[in-house]
């Protein structure tokens, strides 16, 4: 009962709708937020989110997965580069969604792959995410040296042409990638959750978001991403999450399989 009056008061002073993410990691996520912050009770929690703009961002981020790495399932990449690329070199211009895109580390991923297939130019890539905090990371570019011999791994195995190092420059401790890699990019707040398709789009990359909501999110999700996707579009989800068992499994066909990545065919 105390978690459900959590998620309204959340909902109703701020607009931001957790009503129906799954249980469980909800839970668990709640339950560290308040050790963090030396609290008892989530009523404590409530009392500080409903008249502490700060506390509200501490559970924004508290509850929201930023956990994600550049060329994360290299395999997927891989795929991506050699069966989704051909099919988007055939358009004159390219629009790609990468939904729920945390700190940026996935559309960096897609975005060098694009440059080295000599597709960047004509693209435009949508970088959505619920929180602001994440965004305002994803836009600076900026990640800690320490991940990129992880990175550097990830690159060659999703098919890399080209020297990692070449994408960035280390200062400091920090890896600051090149500037030209977001020209084309937009980025804005959207949330999954509760607004509504925004363009139409030939690639949509949704990765580790949707394991996260219970089944009548889920299926709010996959239809707004189906709406958003053209006729033979291409559907990425995460390594754990799957197009069966929706109302649009037989709507897509599998590209790759185990690969979780999805052309739309009616």
């Amino acid at each position: 009962m105390e978690l459900d009056a959590l998620m309204e008061t959340v909902w109703r002073r701020y607009g931001y709708d957790f009503r129906q993410y799954a249980r469980p990691s909800l839970k668990r996520r709640v339950a560290n937020i308040i050790r963090g912050e030396g609290l008892k009770t989530i009523s404590e929690l409530q009392d500080a989110v409903l008249h502490d703009a700060v506390s509200m961002e501490k559970l924004l981020c508290g509850v929201t997965v930023n956990v994600t790495s550049m060329f994360r399932d290299p395999t997927f990449f891989l795929t991506f580069r050699r069966k989704v690329i051909p099919y988007l070199a055939t358009y004159p211009f390219i629009c790609i969604w990468i939904a729920g895109c945390s700190t940026g580390e996935e559309f960096y991923s897609i975005a060098i792959i694009l440059e080295e297939e000599g597709l960047y130019d004509r693209c435009r890539i949508y970088a959505t995410d619920l929180n602001e905090a994440a965004l305002h990371k994803a836009k600076e570019g900026i990640f800690d040296t320490t991940k990129m011999k992880e990175y550097t791994a990830n690159y060659q195995k999703a098919g890399g042409e080209r020297c990692f190092s070449d994408y960035y420059t280390a200062a400091y401790n920090s890896a600051v990638f090149n500037p030209s890699l977001t020209k084309n990019i937009v980025f804005a707040r959207h949330n999954l959750v509760t607004d509504a398709s925004f363009n139409e789009f030939q690639v949509i990359l949704c990765r580790n978001v949707i394991i996260y909501f219970n089944n009548t999110l889920r299926d709010r999700v996959h239809n707004l991403l189906y709406d958003s996707l053209v006729r033979f579009g291409f559907l990425g989800l995460g390594s754990n999450e799957t197009i069966k068992f929706t109302q649009h499994e037989k709507d897509y066909e599998e590209i790759e399989k185990g690969e979780q990545l999805y052309r739309k065919i009616r």
